[in-house]
């Protein structure tokens, strides 16, 4: 099928209008995150200026550590409550404005090279960014996750520049070793996973700054980063994201098994120890011991939350450093 390259151009064009009502969307939950905290920093000042007026019989022991979090998190439930909050409707509408523009975009690039848009490290970032997108605006149809949304908006952004400006590829036919249907299992599957690990990533690294707040309000200590009034506790964090990294390790593994078996069929091997072959290995590999070392072995708290980070570096080192200086069978970046 020969490729449409005006099509293709549009497709870029689409794109780069994406990245940037991303970028409004992005300074719209800041600005949200701002504002926001600064209300609640005042609302709550008052009302420990009228518990210190009325204040009776110290708190019940094991409730000590409840009482002195109490209105400096947010809902752990993570539920859709407290007062209007006009910066961040603005923030999710054109965020999803951006993504209904990411998706013509990528289904632009897809009917002018008469395939699945994701033969190269470009297509494989451009939809990588659009699923991560797209898992961030379906969950909050059920969460308040409004406070992750400045993290998740910048790294959408970033993955689009990186497409962009680091792998720009123009719209060709797939190699001969891709053009297989295990391309479209496979490799979607893999974008899946990265995008549920990408959420997880920036949900472990709030994690980190809320643990250290937290621990800063037990002590007694006057807390920095005012808006992190509007994130949940550092358990809740931790436990939605081991829930949704169960989510994205069930994938990673899928993404495993169906490349070795896509092996066998081009190669006529299941598993060659080529350099992109090891590094899926590895990143599975850290992720099972999260999951382990989380459920069976106590790892709570920072621990988990760092172990969390490392697989997703791994997972980026995987793409930009494996697949552009690294030679091997898995040579598709399309540089």
């Amino acid at each position: 099928m020969p490729v449409n390259d005006t099509l293709g151009t549009w497709s870029q064009l689409f794109m780069l209008l994406a990245a940037m009502t991303y970028l409004v969307s992005f300074v719209a939950f800041a600005w949200d995150m701002a504002a926001h905290s600064r209300v609640l920093g005042a609302r709550q000042a008052r009302d420990r200026e009228q518990a210190l007026v009325g204040a009776g019989a110290p708190p019940a022991a094991g409730r000590g550590e409840r009482a002195a979090l109490a209105g400096e998190v947010a809902d752990d439930e993570m539920r859709y409550t407290g007062g209007r909050r006009p910066a961040a409707r603005v923030a999710v509408a054109v965020m999803a404005l951006a993504f209904v523009v990411h998706a013509a975009a990528v289904l632009a690039r897809a009917v002018a090279a008469g395939r699945v848009p994701w033969g190269n490290m470009y297509e494989f970032c451009t939809t990588g960014a659009l699923v991560v997108a797209g898992v961030y605006l379906v969950a909050l149809v059920r969460r308040d996750l409004r406070f992750v949304g400045t993290l998740v908006t910048g790294l959408v952004i970033i993955m689009l520049c990186a497409a962009t400006i680091g792998f720009p590829t123009p719209v060709g036919p797939l190699q001969p070793a891709l053009q297989s249907w295990w391309l479209v299992i496979h490799v979607s599957i893999a974008v899946a996973a990265s995008g549920v690990f990408t959420l997880t990533f920036a949900m472990a690294v709030l994690q980190l700054l809320q643990t250290r707040r937290e621990r800063a309000l037990l002590a007694g200590e006057q807390p920095g980063a005012a808006f992190l009034r509007m994130v949940p506790s550092a358990r809740a964090l931790e436990d939605l994201s081991f829930r949704l990294n169960a989510v994205g390790f069930a994938f990673w593994t899928f993404t495993l098994a169906a490349g070795a078996i896509w092996a066998e069929q081009a190669w006529g091997r299941y598993w060659g120890w080529d350099t992109k072959e090891v590094w899926t290995f590895v990143i599975w590999v850290v992720y099972a011991a999260y999951m382990h070392a989380r459920a069976t072995r106590g790892w709570t708290g920072s621990r988990s939350a760092w172990l969390s980070i490392v697989g997703y570096l791994c997972v980026i080192f995987n793409f930009t450093v494996v697949n552009t200086v690294f030679p091997g069978l898995h040579s598709y970046s399309g540089l």
